[in-house]
Formats: structure tokens, sequence, C-alpha cells
């Protein structure tokens, strides 16, 4: 069952921008933290950018100055805003959410199904 939507990605030059979106879908209830992970070929995956229930955003220090995250909690959404991208910026963006599913259950780690951003230099 897919839980969360991920939209953006691509293929883009160094030095160029891409935005990815997640949505949540119906079958999530409440979220608590809610980012963005990636994963490079046979790297582990890394947190790249992450808001925090009480509202804190935490980044990767690679993508300091370059990527901001945003949430909107109103439609259990969030966006990556990726800028000046770099070749090491390439790897799979997964969605990820510390979600119920329903009113007063469990928060688990949910994740989307992965989009590819590839910066060509």
């Amino acid at each position: 069952q897919v839980q969360l939507v991920e939209s953006g990605g691509g293929l883009v030059q160094a030095g160029e921008s891409l935005r990815l979106s997640c949505a949540a879908t119906e079958s999530i209830y409440g979220i608590a933290d809610m980012g963005w992970y990636r994963q490079a070929p046979g790297k582990q995956r890394e947190l790249v950018a992450i808001v925090r229930s009480v509202g804190k955003r935490d980044y990767a220090e690679s993508v300091v100055g370059r990527f901001t995250i945003s949430r909107d909690n109103a439609k259990k959404m969030v966006t990556l805003t990726m800028n000046s991208l770099k070749p090491e910026d390439t790897a799979v963006y997964y969605c990820y959410a510390d979600a119920q599913s329903y009113y007063n259950g469990p928060y688990r780690p949910k994740w989307g199904q992965g989009t590819q951003v590839t910066v060509s230099s």
C-alpha cells in the first residue's frame, strides 16, 4: 500500500535546480517528522533534510545553503527545493514520514517509492 507519493526528480546539469514533492495519502492519519533521505549507488541511505514535529528543520551538512525543505501540515506534504545541484547529489531520493495510520495509533516509519535525481557535470 503506497502511503507516500513522490513527484519531481529527473536529470539536470550541475548548478541547476530541482524540486521534489511528497504527499501522504488518506491512509495516513497523523505525521510527526517528515522529510527526505537519499541513497547513492554503493552507499548507505542518508538524511538530506527533515522537518521535525515541533517545526525544527535539520539538514545534512553537505546541502546546507543549497537545499530548502518546507512542510504543509494541512496538506500532509513536504517539498524539497534543491539549488546549485552538484554531481555528488546524484541519488535516489526517498520521502520519509514518522506517521500513524489511525487515530491514537503508533507512529511508524513510512517510505516513498523513491525518485531518481541525476546531476551531470
